[in-house]
């Protein structure tokens, strides 16, 4: 008896899915839909923070999606750019005040405390913490609102890299920027979230 082959058993790929859409298959767009649509919902929820905006972001994303996925020539592509999309329609949901920080911080400014030790590692470790006291969804919450309250470009790339495991290759190319702005933005975004982690545990 002959065993099935490992791709055979694995999910639809981008490259197939991309295919059956360009194709017009039946269903293939609802399929689309199906393999992206929650993750744009989340992508929008954790970078514009509001339950709507994140709606009105997927329904945007998947709008333009749809008009537009039969001019993407590389499968490879369509994860970033449909990333691209979204980040485009969550800095157009920004509410101009929520999240932007009254003046743009230095780095020197984000470095934590270090107690003399300067070889610490300085990206924020997001292991459970060792404080007993302070539950599971404390941190949680903790971790969600230093998120939230990151500037809009540098929340993205924290998302798109931390949070949605797009490389900064593809997170440059979802965002339109040199892969060093993203290693930037990134470190900067890391350092102001250990930072607030750190004040309120403190």
């Amino acid at each position: 008896m002959a065993t099935r082959r490992l791709e055979d058993l694995t999910p639809e790929t981008d490259e197939a899915l991309l295919e059956a859409v360009q194709r017009d298959e039946p269903a293939a767009f609802e399929r689309f839909v199906e393999r992206y649509g929650g993750r744009i919902y989340g992508f929008g929820l954790r970078v514009c923070g509001e339950r709507e905006d994140a709606k009105d972001v997927a329904q945007d994303t998947l709008l333009q999606a749809f008009q537009s996925l039969k001019q993407v020539a590389e499968p490879k592509a369509l994860r970033s750019w449909l990333y691209r999309v979204a980040s485009n329609a969550c800095l157009m949901k920004r509410r101009r005040g929520k999240f932007e920080p009254a003046r743009e911080l230095s780095l020197e400014e984000l470095m934590p405390r270090l107690d003399g030790d300067e070889t610490r590692d300085r990206v924020p470790d997001f292991r459970p913490l060792p404080d007993e006291s302070a539950s599971r969804e404390e941190v949680r919450a903790g971790l969600r609102a230093a998120v939230q309250d990151l500037p809009p470009h540098y929340r993205i790339v924290l998302v798109l890299r931390d949070m949605e495991e797009l490389g900064t290759r593809e997170t440059a190319e979802a965002l339109g920027l040199p892969e060093s702005t993203v290693k930037m933005r990134l470190h900067r975004a890391r350092l102001m979230v250990r930072q607030r982690l750190e004040e309120q545990l403190a």
